[in-house]
């Protein structure tokens, strides 16, 4: 980077009324400066207009409006054997790709690292990367093919994550086909449009959203690699599900026979407030509904037969054709504003923590594409099967929850493979039991693996 002078910064800062940024300049030594230069520097200052203009609206969001629920694919077993052959022949000819969005950090869980790195297994406490990477594991060899798995970090994570997989020798993966990338960083604004300095020598930035992947996917060259490879299909997904079927053969199958630009699985909500956002037409065009944006009606509203109206919810399981993916990259995703506490520099230089809300993050979301697909297809599918995040230290959604659902359904495929299950009162598994996807996918793998002899007499692993 060259050289940029005080001068240039303070007119760069003071025409965009910004220049409470250099307030602490005198008291830099020349690396702050360097560095607080060079942040300031790859500020782009449209986006920062976008960003005043978004926290400047006010009223109800766009999604307050004439909307009705998209229709869900019913997939019957012809259909369903049709797309596994489909999907299985993607994936065996090197087809498809596995894309894991995994920027987030463990502080919520009371966990010092990656969330990814984050020990869930019931039996083993496999750690969600070496979970999903097992599984993308098992896949290969099932499919005799290599698959690229490409990993999202962020700034936060991005040297952790890279070392953890290191220390695992990538979980029995091919080093060269795992692809880390990182998302891009937003800066914070206050209230009255000012960015947010973190400390003396740095802004407060943030990572950019799961929508960030595209920018980040183009900047670092991924797609053409990916087409380079002759990938045509990608399987995408969040690290905290460790339910998560990866690159389901029949999702796969099934969106390549629709056509589809975009797939999503969605399963049936537990109540109208629960915080999955809801896939509706609006105008002609699929759009997500933001929980928090369905008006009180909207939620409460229930079909004849009692099912709530807008009862199927999205949890962030995806399918792109990556020709979609590829347009998309070249058109930025609209900004979200939402109202959080961060952290500021006071006078005093020091950085302090507010008791409430003080200011605003910015980032973008993948589902924003939703309406750019020409075809889209929506797969239902039984959470108890698929879905269990992790994303609470306790109660709902955390730790615990997902490992009980882990239990159930490992138990569910051994009762199919003709296992007695010993259970409690209330239905639970009595033992805890973890089944690794190398030693088996499903159940008839299982039938196929265990001895006729095999009995459940306490906690296993099998693997």
């Amino acid at each position: 980077m060259k050289t940029i002078s005080l001068e240039e910064l303070e007119n760069k800062l003071t025409a965009a009324g910004q220049a409470h940024l250099l307030r602490f300049w005198p008291q830099l030594d020349d690396a702050g400066r360097e560095r607080l230069a060079a942040e300031i520097m790859a500020i782009d200052w449209g986006q920062v207009s976008r960003m005043q203009q978004l926290i400047a609206e006010t009223g109800p969001g766009e999604s307050r409006g004439d909307i009705a629920p998209a229709p869900v694919a019913r997939i019957d077993a012809a259909e369903t054997q049709r797309s596994r052959r489909e999907g299985h022949a993607a994936l065996a000819a090197g087809k498809t790709a596995v894309l894991l969005v995994a920027g987030g950090q463990g502080s919520r869980l009371g966990f010092d690292g990656p969330k990814g790195a984050f020990p869930v297994g019931p039996v083993s406490h496999a750690s969600l990367f070496e979970i999903h990477a097992r599984k993308v594991l098992a896949l290969e060899k099932s499919c005799r093919a290599g698959i690229p798995f490409l990993v999202m970090t962020s700034r936060a994570n991005d040297a952790q994550t890279r070392a953890f997989f290191e220390r695992n020798d990538y979980f029995g993966l091919t080093p060269e086909r795992v692809w880390f990338f990182t998302q891009g960083m937003l800066p914070a604004m206050l209230p009255d449009g000012r960015l947010i300095l973190e400390a003396p020598d740095r802004l407060f930035l943030a990572p950019d959203g799961h929508g960030g992947v595209l920018a980040a996917l183009k900047r670092v060259g991924l797609l053409d690699k990916l087409a380079a490879h002759g990938v045509e299909t990608v399987f995408y997904f969040q690290v905290d599900n460790p339910l998560a079927q990866i690159a389901d053969p029949v999702f796969i199958g099934f969106h390549r026979r629709q056509r589809a630009r975009m797939s999503l699985k969605v399963c049936v909500k537990r109540s109208p407030d629960e915080g999955l956002g809801v896939v509706a037409v609006r105008g002609g065009s699929n759009v997500i509904i933001e929980y928090t944006e369905l008006t009180e009606d909207q939620k409460q509203a229930r079909e004849h037969d009692g099912a709530l109206r807008f009862g199927y919810g999205s949890v962030a399981i995806h399918v792109f054709s990556l020709d979609f993916l590829a347009q998309q990259a070249e058109r930025e995703l609209p900004l979200h504003r939402a109202y959080k506490k961060i952290p500021v520099c006071a006078e005093n230089g020091r950085t302090e923590m507010p008791a409430s809300p003080n200011g605003f993050k910015f980032e973008r979301f993948i589902f924003d594409v939703l309406p750019r697909a020409e075809r889209v297809a929506l797969v239902p599918f039984e959470r108890e099967h698929e879905f269990a995040p992790v994303k609470n230290a306790t109660g709902e959604d955390s730790p615990d929850t997902a490992r009980a659902a882990m239990i159930r359904r490992f138990a569910h495929d051994l009762r199919e493979a003709g296992v007695d299950v010993p259970r409690d009162a209330a239905g639970m598994p009595r033992f805890a039991i973890e089944i690794d996807p190398l030693y088996a996918a499903d159940a008839s793998e299982l039938r196929r693996k265990l001895p006729p002899e095999f009995r459940l007499n306490g906690d296993i692993y099998l693997r």
